[in-house]
């Protein structure tokens, strides 16, 4: 069986981290957060995947290579303009039309039983069986309506009436009958252009709720909590990259390092996230807040949806 990564997306919620990256090459405690995508696909025995790029593409194929040390083969797509979720599928249908395929999307972290729902897509005849969680906190996820174990529509967000909202986790497991609904050479999106459609015409999109732990990394503060609850899962306080230098009168506590940060004497940090390259003087505090060298956004236009920042010394930095 065959995959798909879906890694083309601009990650513009966690600019500035994404200036010179894509989210799935985002590290989460020294690994590419599209590397543990990988490796939850090849722990099922899909050992080929798909990997589509548009921002940023060289850095996913430096945090992934050919995905040897992920226990995988990779085979990258480019998409010179962004095609969304279904366009990607249509851009890359030559590896996918002739027997069932995964699609997932490249910024989660999760241990859904993949089995489990490749049997349910199997025993309902689906078209496409979508992976469902009860999104029991009722956060900023699209609420996926069901009935009798089917995909009837999608919603827009939780709100306190509803009884036990479902959201979609990003995996999905599909026929490749699925490309008779997928426009061809154009810009789509699986949830609004193609899924409708399908139901409309009255196909099988089966829900699949499943249990378990899933963890998606979309937003700075999000990409901070996970890590660092990762991180308590280890028994650690901090994660560093490679390089770094954390002088030893300095505080460093709930905070991700990546490579080649220095940290002066008696400086404090908590509850942060510290890009490549960046300096911390001495005696200095950072709290709650992301921090990237001054030189890498200096001149850059944020993107809308980024939050915003200031200028301090050599650094650019993010409060939370």
């Amino acid at each position: 069986m065959r995959a798909i990564v879906l890694s083309a997306g601009y990650g513009t919620r966690l600019w500035p981290l994404t200036e010179d990256r894509t989210k799935p090459a985002i590290p989460i405690l020294g690994k590419p957060l599209v590397g543990y995508v990988a490796e939850y696909l090849a722990a099922y025995g899909i050992d080929e995947i798909v990997v589509n790029l548009h921002h940023r593409p060289e850095s996913v194929r430096e945090a992934l290579g050919d995905g040897s040390r992920f226990g995988v083969k990779l085979h990258y797509v480019e998409e010179p303009e962004i095609l969304g979720t279904s366009g990607a599928l249509d851009n890359t249908r030559e590896f996918f039309e002739r027997e069932t395929f995964v699609a997932v999307n490249g910024k989660i972290i999760t241990d859904i039983d993949l089995n489990a729902a490749l049997e349910t897509h199997r025993n309902t005849n689906a078209l496409a069986t979508l992976v469902l969680l009860p999104n029991t906190r009722r956060e900023r996820f699209s609420v996926v309506e069901t009935e009798n174990g089917r995909v009837k529509a999608f919603g827009g967000m939780p709100v306190e009436e509803d009884k036990e909202p479902l959201m979609f986790t990003g995996i999905q497991i599909l026929e490749p009958r699925i490309f008779e609904y997928i426009p061809r050479g154009v810009f789509s999106h699986s949830t609004t252009d193609v899924y409708p459609q399908a139901i409309s015409n009255g196909e099988v999109v089966a829900a699949h709720v499943a249990s378990g732990k899933w963890r998606e990394l979309s937003t700075l503060k999000r990409y901070l909590d996970i890590s660092v609850e990762l991180l308590k899962e280890t028994g650690r306080t901090y994660n560093a990259g490679a390089g770094t230098v954390i002088c030893e009168t300095a505080l460093v506590v709930e905070s991700i390092l990546w490579d080649d940060v220095e940290i002066g004497d008696g400086a404090r940090v908590s509850q942060a996230v510290l890009a490549d390259n960046v300096r911390i003087n001495a005696g200095e505090v950072v709290e709650n807040a992301v921090v990237v060298p001054r030189r890498l956004v200096e001149g850059k236009t944020p993107p809308e949806k980024a939050l915003p920042g200031h200028f301090k010394g050599e650094n650019f930095v993010v409060p939370l």
